[in-house]
């Protein structure tokens, strides 16, 4: 699969790069024909702090006191939350400090916050940084569980997202399917490769990819 590799740079800022791998992939509540890799913006230091300055300008007239990371993306969550509150005096979050949180997943599956972490949901202008949003499936668990503990959700600040709203709640994303023409996402009983008798490639979340 890697040799099928294509790399795709942002518009605005050459230094932020992401990899496609064409093919057949499923995710727990979809199929799509791109796997993409999202890794070393997630994972390396320098790649994490460029995309993070990037939202953080997206985000600079937007008040946020909680930025609730998913899928990998803590430490681009704490880089934002830098770039938000010392970045530049021009963003209405100048000098806050910002919480950074993950929610837990219990034994149901379901996404919950400790005692001691919902005083920072609760009552709070919160933005949710996802890795990649194919459906809004996951934004809109999430949803459900800020209402819960009262948490306001502003926003959602996607890596990757070939949606622009889940639930009335604007997606902001740095790539989007514009950026490589033919993206495609179905469900699995509507997958005209499946109908097509075409092998899934790969069974894909937002931590990776496993082949079959």
């Amino acid at each position: 699969m890697e040799n099928r590799t294509q790399e795709i740079t942002y518009s605005k800022n050459p230094k932020i790069k992401i990899g496609i791998i064409p093919g057949h992939f499923a995710t727990n509540h979809s199929h799509v024909n791109y796997y993409v890799d999202l890794n070393k913006i997630k994972r390396r230091y320098k790649n994490a702090k460029e995309t993070a300055q990037v939202l953080a300008g997206i985000y600079d007239s937007t008040p946020i006191d909680t930025i609730v990371c998913l899928e990998g993306t803590q430490m681009l969550g704490a880089f934002l939350a830098e770039g938000l509150s010392i970045g530049s005096n021009r963003s209405i979050n100048f000098g806050n400090d910002i919480n950074v949180i993950t929610p837990e997943l219990d034994s149901n599956n379901q996404m919950i916050f400790r005692d001691d972490t919902q005083p920072m949901i609760w009552g709070k202008r919160v933005l949710l940084l996802i890795s990649s949003v194919s459906t809004g499936w996951t934004i809109n668990r999430c949803i459900e569980c800020l209402k819960y503990y009262n948490g306001e959700l502003v926003s959602v600040a996607a890596l990757f997202s070939a949606v622009n709203e889940v639930n009335g709640i604007e997606v902001k994303s740095i790539f989007t399917p514009h950026d490589f023409p033919g993206y495609e996402s179905h469900s699995a009983s509507e997958c005209p490769m499946c109908a097509a008798k075409r092998k899934v490639d790969a069974l894909i979340n937002a931590y990776g990819y496993s082949k079959i």
